[in-house]
């Protein structure tokens, strides 16, 4: 399997980014998308060999795509446009030059893509359910150490810190207003799941009166 997903992840993201980043852009003197590529993808290649090697089941929870929750999947259906638009009008932006970030904050924004990113990889690291589909399994537990000590969702949050900061990473204003719209969608995924950890999920509720801010520490 290791080798699998490190070759799906050396493939298919590459060939994402060309798709999505440099044919809108219409040129490969995008070094906003270059500098993207390699925040994004490297970490992700070091984070899949270390799953791979550490906890396999974990690496083979996240391939999983199809949600079973009826509500999770129109949720995920919302998701999906605003996901694709988001990564496409950088490219156009760049291609049009609608609108200019300066370079400082270009690389500042990558940096806060790459911390939301190396937050996502703690969570992995924590804990071993952490599936990319609503779900509990046999044997699941809840956890509360690490991350899970300060937000009931800290994977949501640094997937939201790595989306907010992307168009900006990328160099386009325009592309806030795409990805502006996916921490609400975030929400009303994190609300309905909630519902759905207290009733399959032991000790849960408990663990909801002890951390009580879901994504931003003492906000929320």
């Amino acid at each position: 399997m290791r080798k699998k997903v490190i070759l799906k992840i050396a493939l298919i993201y590459p060939f994402f980014v060309g798709i999505f980043l440099f044919l809108p852009a219409g040129s490969l003197c995008y070094w906003e998308a270059w500098l993207y590529a390699v925040v994004l993808i490297i970490p992700m290649m070091i984070t899949a060999n270390y799953l791979a090697k550490h906890d396999p089941a974990l690496l083979e929870r996240r391939l999983k795509m199809k949600e079973k929750e009826e509500k999770q999947k129109r949720i995920v259906g919302l998701f999906r446009l605003p996901f694709l638009l988001g990564f496409l009008i950088p490219g156009f932006d760049y291609r049009f030059n609608w609108s200019e970030v300066p370079t400082a904050l270009v690389i500042i924004a990558n940096g806060m893509v790459f911390l939301g990113y190396l937050i996502v990889f703690l969570v992995f690291r924590e804990n071993t359910y952490t599936s990319r589909i609503v779900e509990v399994e046999t044997g699941q537990k809840v956890i509360s150490t690490g991350p899970y000590s300060i937000v009931r969702h800290p994977m949501y949050a640094g997937m939201i810190l790595m989306f907010l900061l992307t168009p900006l990473a990328l160099g386009s204003l325009w592309g806030l207003t795409i990805f502006s719209f996916l921490p609400v969608i975030l929400v009303f995924r994190i609300l309905d799941e909630e519902q759905f950890l207290r009733k399959e999920l032991p000790g849960y509720s408990e663990y909801c009166r002890k951390v009580q801010c879901r994504l931003i520490p003492y906000v929320w």
